[in-house]
């Protein structure tokens, strides 16, 4: 490969929580082994020259002040959409900063609800979805997501339409593909969940930020795509931080066609006085949709995919009792436990601490909606994905 995954990247204290929070919200491991963490959905890979380089340059000028952002920056989300997801006609019109994906989440809320409304969502669901509409006074009504005969995490069409007419939902997230399953929808699934929502005019937050890590040649389908009142009742949210590492730069926008809900849902965004971009998240954002920073990102899913493989092949030949459905995107795993922990009269709690005690910080899945479920990141060099498994195998699954 042209770029380097293999290198165990030093992070510590280097500002990343992912390290910083061992020993603090996650315990210490015991004597003799080292961290490697496997919680936050932050990559363990250095960011590609192509997005360094352009912050870089961009330094090299000593002046940082007042600014717009640039045609560049238009232009490479654009490009970036059309080359990736197959999206014609977009313009900078239809483009709008956010912060964050989650702030965008909410700001568009705020315009399609009053506060105390219900909110259909998925479940297993993103606990950022859950502390984002707890904390702003929306309710959040579940539809679990129901796995077929092979595994593979489906929607329930039937419960989602029962929820909507029950609750008088009016507004609804699609989280795709779908964090923390790691599902990769496809286009006939978003198309019957859209018809669904205009059926009972329901409007969509489409999170999309993990859009460009999809895997083993599954594509990702924008949501707007599927049909034209889908692209006009739904707010879509995308961030360059999931695909290049770059969260602690802060930087996403939302993509909508609608004018009259654009302009609602940019006056929302602009009432805090505090959604706006940076100088250096935008160039880093012009050099991650650069050619340079595309061939890294083919590199990358490469990598990713054989992570999974490996992982999932591992869990399935060694570790009884733990089910996992090898994810279609994202760089996450989701195991559920239920099994082992009811043959081995274990508690979550129990496992958990088992991993963390050797140094494998995983993260409980119950603030997901997993009840016996565990989140892993393997978004780390495949050395310290097969170090983390083989101290699993040695010192959790197989301890007794």
């Amino acid at each position: 490969m042209k770029y380097d995954f293999t290198t165990i990247l030093d992070r510590r204290g280097r500002d990343a929580i992912a390290l910083d929070a061992v020993g603090k919200t996650y315990p210490a491991p015991r004597e003799g082994f080292d961290p490697i963490p496997m919680w936050v959905a932050d990559m363990n890979f250095p960011a590609p020259e192509a997005i360094t380089g352009a912050m870089v340059r961009r330094i090299e000028h000593p002046a940082f002040g007042y600014f717009y952002p640039s045609e560049e920056y238009y232009g490479a989300i654009i490009n970036w959409q059309a080359r990736r997801n197959g999206v014609t006609g977009l313009t900078r019109d239809h483009i709008g900063y956010e912060n964050g994906v989650l702030g965008g989440v909410v700001s568009a809320l705020n315009v399609m609800c009053s506060k105390g409304d219900n909110v259909l969502v998925h479940s297993p669901t993103y606990v950022g979805f859950t502390g984002a509409l707890t904390n702003n006074g929306y309710h959040i009504v579940h539809s679990p997501l129901v796995q077929d005969e092979n595994g593979v995490y489906r929607m329930d069409y039937a419960d989602m339409e029962r929820k909507i007419v029950d609750n008088k939902i009016h507004a609804a997230i699609l989280c795709s593909p779908h964090n923390p399953t790691g599902r990769v929808w496809e286009r006939q699934e978003l198309e019957r969940a859209m018809e669904l929502f205009k059926k009972h005019d329901v409007m969509v937050v489409s999170d999309e930020i993990w859009s460009d890590l999809t895997l083993d040649g599954n594509r990702h389908i924008p949501t707007q795509s599927v049909s034209e009142d889908a692209k006009n009742r739904t707010v879509a949210l995308y961030a360059p931080s999931k695909t290049f590492n770059l969260a602690g730069l802060v930087g996403s926008y939302h993509i909508i066609w609608n004018k009259a809900l654009r302009e609602r849902v940019d006056k929302e965004s602009s009432l805090s006085h505090y959604n706006s971009m940076n100088v250096l998240s935008m160039h880093a954002l012009i050099g991650a949709c650069s050619p340079g920073g595309e061939e890294w990102l083919e590199e990358l899913r490469q990598v990713l995919s054989g992570n999974v493989t490996y992982a999932c092949d591992y869990i399935r030949a060694h570790f009884e009792g733990v089910k996992v459905t090898r994810p279609q995107g994202t760089y996450m795993l989701f195991l559920d436990c239920g099994a082992w922990l009811s043959a081995h009269g274990k508690t979550m709690d129990e496992l958990l601490a088992a991993g963390w005690d050797v140094g494998v910080v995983w993260q409980d899945g119950r603030p997901f909606h997993g009840a016996n479920h565990i989140r892993m990141n393997l978004a780390l060099p495949l050395s310290r994905v097969q170090e983390a498994f083989d101290r699993l195998d040695k010192y959790v699954f197989h301890a007794d």
